[in-house]
């Protein structure tokens, strides 16, 4: 049984902010963001926005009525999830009118949930033939204005249609997978930024990638030769280099500028977007499958995906005939060429205007509402979701 990726959907917010104006008024040079960090712009996301109203506007990109009655496992990994019980999955459910007779779950690991949830996916399928699953990658980085992680936000979901017999590409029957407890990233229950220890966290994300890397070609016998395209999880673009450049040895000089010259095609939404955790690593898939012109049906291609506490995976996906018709390249462009850009001083607003983490009822800012779904407010500590009308 072939088990896939049928579809690809992807949202970000309607505004971002522009890091060279950031690094200025922040009193860094501003090659110190561009060059040496890797990105160009961030996603600024309204307090209308979040986890739920991103996954499902992602998804709906996608979905039509009898996809909706066919999906019988609805997974969405996020690390910056609404509630501490309740799976944002179902809010999802309910937006999308999906069919209720499924699973709703939702799946916590930093920035490895979603890869838990599409291998939750594959599982399934496997054991259901003829189900289909929807996995929602979705989430907002916040580590606070001013601080050393300001410059790794972002913001922004990536919807994937799990089947049989996917029209882009068939996951690989081998992975490799990796844990260990360990203090490189965190967000306490009480606060909506995340604490991160900038060295120590990019040193444990190579040390996993050698890890379930060596350990996937001990399985297999592949080496690098094997792989059209290399992609990572990107909290920033010149992370997954970092590791890439660890495995180009094994190469020739020819595969070696093949692949990086197919990694810089991958971090192209990424540099315009930030950071968006889970779905870091299938924004930069989606990157790569729309803005590449040489990939073709039985190409295989590796994916890393690393959550920081921490689990890695290595795993591959084979390109299928057809692929490419799939795709919504110019939909996806001309989305992230209509956001309104923000000043620094307007960003820093919508930043300080949010959602609070007491048991206050709030109101979004009708101006702001933007996308497919939106979250209007909070009255008596309930969420209240629309159609964005």
């Amino acid at each position: 049984m072939t088990i896939g990726i049928d579809q690809l959907g992807f949202y970000t917010p309607n505004y971002y902010v522009d890091l060279v104006d950031l690094a200025q008024a922040r009193g860094v040079d501003p090659d110190k963001f561009t060059i040496g960090i890797g990105q160009d712009k961030q996603a600024v996301p309204p307090s209308s926005q979040d986890v739920v109203t991103m996954g499902a506007s992602a998804a709906n990109e996608f979905l039509t009525p009898d996809m909706k009655q066919d999906i019988a496992l609805i997974v969405l990994g996020t690390e910056t999830g609404i509630d501490a019980s309740k799976a944002g999955s179902l809010y999802i459910q309910q937006l999308l009118q999906l069919n209720p007779w499924s699973r709703a779950v939702e799946i916590k690991e930093a920035c490895y949930g979603a890869t838990a949830g599409l291998m939750l996916a594959k599982d399934y399928i496997t054991t259901h033939p003829g189900k289909t699953a929807l996995v929602i990658a979705s989430d907002i980085a916040r580590y606070g204005l001013e601080t050393g992680g300001e410059v790794t936000q972002g913001a922004g979901a990536v919807a994937m249609l799990v089947t049989e017999n996917p029209r882009i590409m068939a996951l690989g029957d081998v992975s490799s997978y990796y844990s260990e407890q360990v203090m490189d990233f965190w967000r306490p229950v009480y606060t909506d930024e995340a604490i991160a220890l900038g060295k120590y966290s990019t040193e444990q994300y190579i040390r996993f990638f050698e890890l379930t890397w060596a350990d996937y070609q001990k399985q297999t016998g592949k080496q690098l030769a094997d792989f059209a395209a290399m992609t990572f999880h990107l909290p920033y673009t010149k992370m997954g280099l970092k590791a890439l450049r660890t495995a180009l040895p094994e190469a020739d000089a020819v595969k070696q500028a093949d692949l990086l010259a197919k990694y810089e095609e991958s971090i192209q939404y990424s540099r315009q977007v930030g950071n968006i955790y889970t779905g870091s690593l299938y924004l930069g898939l989606l990157s790569l499958l729309e803005k590449n012109t040489t990939l073709q049906a039985g190409d295989e291609i590796g994916l890393f995906s690393y959550g920081s506490g921490a689990v890695g995976e290595f795993f591959t996906a084979t390109l299928v005939d057809g692929f490419r018709s799939q795709l919504h390249a110019e939909q996806h462009q001309a989305t992230l060429d209509a956001r309104t850009q923000l000043s620094v001083p307007d960003y820093e607003a919508v930043f300080k205007d949010k959602v609070p983490y007491a048991a206050d009822n709030y109101q979004a800012d009708p101006a702001r509402f933007a996308g497919d779904f939106v979250l209007s407010g909070v009255t008596d500590q309930q969420r209240q979701y629309q159609v964005n009308e």
